[in-house]
């Protein structure tokens, strides 16, 4: 089992030396290397048995390294990026050729952003390279959003988590790109698009494609308990539907009965999409643990970030 520890020096030494290691954001924790290193990249993909078509997120220590790895930059990304970064919202940008094919998967753009936690942050200053840095855990699997999420995933694949506490914002940022006529929403994620929208006035919706995507996290299948989940609408009807299974239940502000029901996590008591974004994951986690025949999960209201919250479902939930 890798190493859990708070030494940010000892985990830059590690990065240093070309090694995978398993970091912290606001978001959820990372599969951390060296963008310029190809064995670093590599062993990630390796680790996380991710496909070599599926790009990463690179890493920076502040908005102005993006010129280090992006080029022809729109004003509107710099007014983005102003706007809110340090920050869970991700640019896809023209690259620049020295960033490697393997971080794009061949792609002309590259995605970027500089994450909001004084760890990662910390981490990055003590290094001479950004960080490329995918969800740390197996592909297709729950992301984690604690150190001890991923050190149940992964035996001796790399030798560190840096353990930066509990992830606030709970889910992905989200991945905004442009065109000619203005600004794309590829994955919706920790920042509300009607924040974006303040900015960038209505967004255009990307397409997703299975076999070549644009953007990280982009394919249909993802996020997903090895338990059977399924979305509901109704809860008391889907309850019904399950009779004489082991449920459990993942709603976000009401509780409900029934004697089949074994466990259920309230995502957010008081109504707060934020709170149910950010304790997402580690609920996904608790009753993935819980050998129940079934989870039924609640799709929230369809604005702000219960948008995001959906998107996580209904990929958690695709057959």
């Amino acid at each position: 089992m890798p190493l859990i520890t708070t030494d940010i020096t000892l985990v830059a030494n590690s990065l240093s030396k070309e090694e995978v290691a398993a970091i912290p954001t606001e978001t959820v924790y990372g599969l951390a290397g060296n963008i310029y290193s190809e064995k670093a990249i590599l062993g990630i993909f390796r680790i996380k048995q991710r496909p070599l078509f599926n790009p990463l997120i690179v890493h920076l220590p502040h908005a102005s390294a993006m010129e280090d790895v992006a080029k022809d930059i729109p004003p509107m990304a710099k007014e983005l990026a102003s706007r809110f970064w340090p920050g869970p919202l991700t640019l896809l940008l023209p690259r620049k050729e020295s960033v490697p094919d393997l971080i794009t998967a061949g792609k002309p753009t590259v995605a970027v952003r500089v994450p909001n936690h004084p760890v990662i942050l910390s981490l990055l200053a003590q290094l001479p390279f950004p960080l490329a840095a995918p969800s740390a855990n197996p592909f297709g699997s729950i992301s984690p959003t604690t150190a001890e999420h991923v050190a149940n995933y992964f035996k001796d694949e790399f030798p560190f988590i840096l353990d930066g506490g509990p992830c606030t914002s709970g889910i992905e940022s989200t991945i905004i790109g442009f065109n000619d006529e203005g600004a794309i929403v590829y994955r919706y994620g920790s920042l509300a698009i009607e924040e974006i929208e303040k900015i960038t006035g209505p967004l255009q919706e990307y397409i997703r494609d299975e076999e070549t995507p644009d953007a990280p996290g982009m394919l249909l299948k993802h996020y997903a308990p090895a338990t059977t989940t399924i979305l509901s609408t109704n809860i008391e009807k889907s309850i019904k539907e399950n009779i004489g299974k082991k449920i459990g239940l993942m709603v976000f502000s009401q509780s409900y009965k029934g004697k089949d029901i074994v466990v259920q996590e309230i995502l957010s008591a008081s109504g707060s999409m934020e709170e149910a974004a950010s304790n997402l994951y580690a609920a996904m986690h608790r009753l993935d643990q819980q050998q129940l025949d079934i989870i039924i999960a609640e799709r929230f209201p369809d604005k702000g970030l219960g948008r995001s919250i959906n998107d996580r479902l209904q990929r958690a939930t695709y057959c």
